[in-house]
Order: C-alpha cells, then structure tokens, then sequence
C-alpha cells in the first residue's frame, strides 16, 4: 500500500461533532452535517470526488454506484460494524478496502437486548401506556399481570461478541441458554456461559421460551425466521430481534401475532425502516423502538474512533485493523 498525504474524505451522515471535529483536523474531510441521508445522487457524487468514504447503514453502496467511483475511491470506512449495505464483492473487485467497527457497540446492543426481554413479558409498554392514558385505576391483584423471566429458556441465533454478551446477562436474570451457531463455541467458553449448542436451529426452536437474534444479515440469513420455522415456536414464545431486519419474515410474523401463534415480540430493527407494518404498530403485544440498539454517547464516540484509525492506518500506507476479510458476513 502507498501513503497518502491528507486524503480527501466525505461523510455521508452527521457524526458526534467530536468525531467531525477531529475527522477536519486530521484529513482533508467534508462532512454531511445534517441529520438527512444522502440521496442516490449525493452519493454517487461523493464517490466520485473522494479517496475515503464514510458511510453509514443507511447508504446503499451498491454495484452500480461502485462502478462509478474511478480510480480514486480506495477506502469505504464504514461507520458502523455491519456491512451489509455495501457490495463487498464489487469493492474487492475495484480494488477498494472497506472496513468497519466491530465490538464497540457490543455492551450497547445487548443492554437493549435485555431491555426487550424483560420489557416484552412484563408488559412494560402497555403498563406506560396506560398510565398515560389517564385510565389506571389503581393497583389490583389482577392487572397487568405478565410472565417472569426467570426459570425460562432463552435460545440464541448467532453467538458471536453479542450474543454471548447477552446470555452473560440473561444468566443473571435466571434464564437457562440455548443457542445455535454456524461453530460451536470451544467447552470452556460454554462452560462460562452454561450454555447448550443447537446443531439444527429447528431442534432450539421447539424447545425454548423467548427468542433472541443476533446474526448478520445475509443471504442465508434473509427471512431466516419464515413462517415454517415461527410455526416451531410454542405459542407462549416471545420473539426479540435487535439485529437487523429482514431476518424475520414480517408477515409471517404479523399473522402469528395476530393469531395468537406468539405471545409477543421485542422489535428495534425493521424489514423496510423505517416504514413499519401499521398491523404491528396496532398490536398492544409488541415492544418496538426505533433501531436504537447502539444508540449511546459513548458508542457513537468509540465508532468514530474506530474509523479514524482506520483511515489514518491506511493513508500512512499500512492495513487497516479493522479490514472487512473475504468472507465476511
């Protein structure tokens, strides 16, 4: 690799102003300040006048845009840990790095995912809601009555930093952990965890109370959770997914809801965000927030920090830490 002296950098969305702040001091950088996602345009434009990108998963960085770059564009600093909104394949193909950020967003992520778990069961939304409303009447042995987590069986998709982050927590909480992984984790790590390996995901389907998900999205993993493997879930199941949408099949999982097939559901992610299905937004059963699953000061600050020590890596002619290899996903 060669050095680059004060590459040319544009971001596509605002950042904390200590990361702008600090990316215009080290680089020559223009930055998005505005909280509106570049348009196809913006972006093709941006591609086109600058050595690294810094785009987020709202940007679709795609084949045809890629095909536009030129020659200059030789770094995609990914702000964020997922990838999937990036053509990697057509990258490596123009000869463009991209990297991302993994594990600063870990602890974040599974803070909310435990939110949601414990959030779901016990009605939490529904119990804010009607104090809101005006219309609680007081306490009573009967009201608002949900399940307790403790003692139930949480299955895990994908055991990667964050999963294991939650089963550390779900422990505490006196919940049992189940999982399936494409790898089994080595003994001693499931040993730490008291964790059970699901060689086939529908065997850890019918045999679990709350589900979580916490594997990238893909090509394998689109609509992972389709009608056939809902129909494997007991129907006092609670279904969490703060990993990305699209793994589950909305409307698959709209008629489960809807039939009492699931007792519930946690949502921070989306299949098209960020519209929602107005059938979710009308079932009292459903916790949803708005993809905030990393959404913290101190995250957002370790992201930024992250890709500028990936950009300065590579302009001073070395790999990048955090190079996004050959089969990612």
């Amino acid at each position: 690799m060669r050095r680059v002296a004060n590459p040319r950098v544009i971001v596509t969305r605002e950042l904390p102003d200590a990361v702008m702040d600090r990316m215009e001091q080290l680089f020559d950088t223009t930055c998005n300040r505005g909280e509106v996602a570049m348009t196809r345009a913006q972006l093709a434009a941006a591609i086109a006048d600058c050595d690294v990108l810094v785009p987020t998963v709202t940007d679709q960085i795609d084949a045809e845009l890629i095909a536009g770059t030129g020659e200059r564009l030789k770094l995609i600093a990914n702000f964020g840990a997922g990838v999937n909104h990036i053509d990697l394949k057509a990258a490596r193909a123009r000869g463009i790095i991209v990297t991302n950020t993994p594990g600063v967003l870990t602890e974040d992520t599974a803070d909310m995912t435990m939110a949601l778990i414990v959030s779901v069961p016990r009605r939490l939304a529904e119990g804010e809601k009607l104090v809101r409303s005006g219309q609680w009447k007081g306490w009573s042995p009967g009201g608002m009555l949900g399940h307790r987590i403790g003692g139930k069986a949480l299955g895990i998709i994908g055991m990667g930093r964050i999963g294991q982050a939650v089963a550390l927590r779900a422990r505490a909480f006196g919940l049992s952990i189940h999982y399936h992984n494409r790898h089994r984790l080595p003994a001693v790590l499931e040993a730490q965890l008291a964790a059970t390996w699901h060689a086939n995901l529908d065997d850890m389907l019918a045999a679990i109370d709350i589900l979580t998900i916490h594997t990238p999205r893909s090509v394998d993993s689109e609509n992972l959770i389709d009608a056939r493997r809902i129909g494997l879930l007991r129907p006092h199941v609670y279904l969490i997914n703060a990993s990305r949408g699209g793994i589950v099949d909305e409307e698959a999982l709209v008629v489960a809801l809807e039939n009492g097939r699931l007792a519930g559901a946690g949502l921070d992610v989306w299949q098209h965000e960020p519209e929602i299905d107005p059938r979710l937004l009308a079932l009292p059963n459903v916790v949803m927030t708005p993809h905030m699953g990393s959404a913290t000061y101190e995250g957002r600050m370790a992201t930024g920090d992250k890709v500028i020590a990936n950009i300065r890596m590579w302009a001073d002619g070395h790999r990048p830490p955090d190079q996004v290899l050959e089969g990612w996903a």
